[in-house]
């Protein structure tokens, strides 16, 4: 996610975490892919900012890909792990993730790994916006500036395929640590392809979609009273959409520079796709069928649907000022007092309830996301995994597994939430101290048992672009109907997938 972070850093030192045992209840997986997967769009970085950087991936990533191949078979054979070499000749060790507050905190427990063990930890920020390009890029050459990265869950495809990461299943499975994470981080985090049992990552940072809402407004006996006389309910957070959209519209008051809902629309990356998966999933929309085929699915009445809501929710009662917002804009305007709600990752409201950064801090509650019209709930998943580089030495390889080990411990887990990181460590997260810490960690737990993802194959990039620019369209751009949007990104996405050799029939 293309995330910046800079005002959250006098947010309050919290955790809020991954449910224990959430993976009996997520949502479907996405279908195996056909065997054709290193298609030619799978060198692209989904990245519509910087076409610089994609062309010399599109350029060399198939060298790198054959090389992968060829030098480092420890990518693709877990029995490599069992002969690993010595790592106690490698001194320093640097891991590549965004700029953002988990990567400071993953900074400080690289130091307790230092003061522990001498061996020293550089954590590398990059900004959200350039994070994917820079990575995939120095891996198109082979790079070894880094020995891991904590990439995005849609990044599997398009790392293993390409020979970017180390497979870690033997590893994970034979030290125990795939048993101490909950079985979705795992699924979602590590896995690919889906339903495969290889991993390619330690799930390290859980997130996803909820709502944040102003208590002194929802409990305020005159707002109480006038809405149950305009609508014929009580006023609550909102359980289903077509009660988020009333409550919207009720809390929209221009004169007042009040507003209903802040929304995500940013063009960038996959902010509107994130925001709108939401309502999507909820309404019964999904990105293909089990056979990779997108028309009559992603344009389904159910999507088409789920596509009206969010743009009558953007017309009606967005904040003025907020066609291009994602978790900075949503959270700027719920704490100037402009939203009675706001959407975001659950790991941006650590602000939300710090007073020195939230005015309404006291009164700020949190909910789960809202169900659609036939009772189903989704949201949307954030959210990265830990991954070892393929391309460096044997040594340093082995020196990231005995960090990782080290990182997987349930007490430096612990530590790891106690500084504010998102933890998926189940033993961690089963103690009803953790469900108390935090006022939205209950609705984080909740949220993570319905949680369903983007694409995550090698060609996720151009399906979130086509995604984002119809999406943007319509819901933004006011261009034609739900309908004709849907239908022109179904057309384009089926024409990618069948290209690349998925649909089978």
């Amino acid at each position: 996610m293309n995330r910046r972070l800079l005002w959250l850093m006098t947010s309050l030192v919290v955790f809020a975490l991954v449910m224990s045992g959430c993976g009996g209840a997520s949502a479907p997986e996405q279908p195996a892919p056909a065997p054709q997967e290193a298609a030619p769009a799978a060198e692209e970085p989904a990245q519509e900012e910087a076409p610089a950087a994609e062309e010399p991936a599109q350029e060399e990533a198939p060298a790198a890909e054959e090389q992968a191949q060829e030098e480092a078979p420890a990518a693709e054979e877990p029995a490599q792990e069992e002969a690993a070499a010595d790592a106690s000749g490698v001194t320093e060790l640097t891991i590549l993730w965004a700029q953002w507050d988990p990567a400071d905190y993953l900074q400080e427990i690289g130091n307790m790994y230092e003061a522990e063990t001498g061996v020293k930890i550089n954590v590398i920020q990059e900004p959200w916006g350039s994070f994917q390009d820079l990575f995939f890029t120095e891996m198109s050459a082979q790079g070894t500036s880094y020995d891991m990265v904590v990439g995005d869950s849609q990044w599997l495809g398009q790392a293993t395929t390409q020979g970017h990461y180390l497979d870690m299943t033997e590893f994970l499975n034979s030290t125990g640590i795939a048993e101490t994470v909950t079985p979705a981080t795992l699924q979602y985090y590590g896995e690919y392809p889906p339903g495969s049992g290889t991993f390619w990552a330690y799930p390290t940072e859980g997130d996803a979609n909820g709502w944040a809402y102003r208590k002194d407004l929802f409990e305020n006996p005159d707002e109480m009273a006038a809405f149950e006389a305009e609508y014929g309910y009580p006023l609550a957070p909102p359980e289903t959409y077509e009660q988020l959209l009333d409550i919207a519209k009720f809390f929209t008051r221009p004169e007042e520079n009040l507003y209903g809902a802040a929304i995500y629309t940013q063009a960038d990356y996959d902010g509107l796709t994130m925001g709108f998966q939401n309502a999507f999933f909820s309404f019964g929309g999904n990105w293909a069928d089990e056979n990779f085929n997108v028309i009559g699915v992603a344009n389904s009445p159910e999507a088409v649907a789920a596509a009206e809501l969010y743009k009558e929710l953007y017309d009606c009662c967005q904040p003025p000022g907020m066609s291009n917002a994602f978790f900075v804009e949503t959270n700027d305007a719920f704490i100037g007092g402009q939203a009675a709600m706001s959407m975001n990752y659950f790991a941006f409201f650590p602000a939300l309830v710090n007073p020195e950064v939230n005015p309404y801090a006291a009164d700020t509650g949190f909910f789960v996301n809202p169900k659609g019209p036939n009772g189903e709930q989704y949201a949307a998943l954030g959210g990265q995994g830990m991954s070892i580089i393929s391309y460096v030495s044997p040594e340093r390889q082995q020196a990231a597994r005995d960090f990782i080990e080290w990182f997987a411990k349930p007490e430096i887990q612990a530590e790891w939430a106690a500084l504010g990181g998102y933890t998926c460590n189940s033993e961690v997260l089963s103690s009803q101290e953790f469900l108390d810490i935090t006022p939205f960690n209950p609705a984080f737990a909740e949220t993570m048992t319905f949680v369903k993802d983007f694409w995550n194959i090698p060609e996720f990039g151009e399906l979130l672009r086509v995604a984002q620019t119809e999406l943007g369209n319509y819901i933004v751009g006011g261009q034609g109907t739900a309908q004709e949007a849907m239908d022109r990104m179904a057309e384009q996405q089926q024409q990618i997938l069948e290209d690349a050799g998925y649909v089978t029939e």
